[in-house]
């Protein structure tokens, strides 16, 4: 896994975290961390299919907002603030059946003191853009 130099502080806690969360549950894991891109694989097993088999919409909007907000969270500099999603919005491209996997590339679009905007791509082993997401951040206090 790539972390950008600047970044390896934080992602040692974040990576040291007590407990877990959802992409722990749905076999997330990164593999770029840096300020201008985030990018995170998932298996498509059991967890995140529907029941027919196919990669679960539900699944890939988890994706994505973990990277966007993972991705917002890595950029804050002040330590007693954190990022929440406000909107996340989804476009639903191509299936991917059980046994595959997705790679999500996350990227900041805006980077304001209150808000933030990212958008994610979600493609299969073959690079086809599987899911296309936009999602609305907002810093608080942590």
């Amino acid at each position: 896994m790539f972390i950008e130099e600047s970044l390896k502080d934080k992602a040692k806690l974040y990576f040291n975290f007590k407990h877990k969360h959802m992409g722990h549950a749905l076999g997330m894991e990164f593999q770029h961390i840096a300020k201008k891109e985030i990018i995170a694989t998932m298996p498509v097993n059991e967890n995140s299919v529907q029941p027919f088999g196919l990669l679960h919409g539900g699944a890939s909007v988890a994706l994505a907002e973990t990277l966007c907000s993972v991705g917002g969270w890595f950029l804050l500099e002040d330590k007693d603030k954190t990022v929440v999603g406000v909107e996340i919005n989804a476009n639903h491209i191509r299936s991917v059946k059980m046994g595959g996997k997705v790679t999500g590339t996350a990227k900041p679009i805006h980077m304001g003191r209150k808000i933030q905007v990212w958008e994610c791509e979600i493609r299969d082993e073959k690079g086809k853009l599987v899911c296309t997401s936009r999602c609305t951040l907002a810093v608080i206090k942590g």
